[in-house]
């Protein structure tokens, strides 16, 4: 009888380097994309910046080497949770848009989104909007920063849920979460952006995670629309999307795909980056 060994969550210090640059051209690609988001823009617009953006860098669009989907972007607009198509649909005044992404380099990935509200529209729809980006946002970084004191992984996801719980009440997405990336874009372990019985793998050097918490402004109930691809809320609430990638090594932890390294998320949570040697 032939037994294989499951492969290492854990990468070697050869390996967190070579995260590196596929991380900061995913950055380089959500960088380009925020800039051009405005009212008027199609979502396919959106994705051929993306696209370019990683092509030029010497990169390959890892979401278009999932079967089945050709896009260099998942654009998410209002009550879409994850996985929106890039296409004709075109950004209104108000509108909160999730745009998620990814980038290979020599068959490393990096993988982030980010959520943004389009100016103008309805002053208190968009103030309301905003507020659950920021809320999103703020979880995520508190995540992060739980991340480079754990010993275990699944305080990460108690720091996430603690964050969102203090700013109001707002659903936190279950059916999804986040996840470990290497060589692929989606591996072990999950990532949860909610309490879980049980400690999770331990966090050490090597450990390689993309967090991404998913929150809506109501209800956590889900469906996948005809295209197979598209997740939206069942009651039509809003939804917000925020995700990076983060390597634990031996001096500290570091986001890939943050071109500061996190330096700015993480300060006013006394937390200090320490790039990859």
């Amino acid at each position: 009888m032939v037994r294989f060994k499951k492969p290492s969550i854990y990468k070697t210090p050869d390996e967190l380097r070579a995260m590196v640059r596929p991380g900061l051209l995913t950055a380089e690609a959500l960088d380009a994309v925020r800039a051009a988001i405005r009212p008027g823009i199609a979502t396919s617009e959106l994705d051929a910046i993306a696209e370019r953006t990683i092509r030029d860098g010497g990169g390959v669009p890892n979401f278009q080497l999932v079967p089945g989907y050709r896009h260099t972007l998942c654009v998410s607009v209002n009550d879409e949770i994850v996985h929106g198509i890039p296409g004709d649909r075109v950004l209104a005044p108000g509108d909160i848009v999730s745009v998620d992404a990814g980038a290979e380099v020599d068959g490393w990935n990096g993988d982030s989104a980010f959520t943004t509200v389009v100016p103008g529209g309805d002053a208190a729809v968009t103030s309301a909007r905003q507020t659950l980006c920021d809320t999103t946002e703020r979880s995520l970084w508190h995540g992060i920063a739980a991340l480079a004191h754990a010993k275990n992984l699944h305080e990460v996801g108690s720091a996430v849920e603690d964050a969102i719980d203090e700013t109001g009440a707002w659903g936190i997405v279950e059916d999804y979460t986040g996840h470990g990336i290497g060589r692929s874009m989606h591996e072990d372990p999950p990532v949860f952006n909610y309490r879980v019985r049980g400690a999770g793998p331990a966090v050490k050097p090597g450990l390689v995670v993309a967090i991404e918490p998913m929150v809506t402004a109501g209800a956590i109930d889900s469906s996948t629309d005809d295209d197979d691809w598209t997740v939206r809320t069942l009651d039509g609430s809003d939804a917000a999307h925020w995700e990076h990638s983060v390597a634990v090594h031996a001096g500290g932890v570091w986001v890939l795909t943050a071109a500061d390294g996190g330096a700015r998320g993480l300060a006013p949570l006394g937390v200090t980056p320490v790039p990859i040697p």
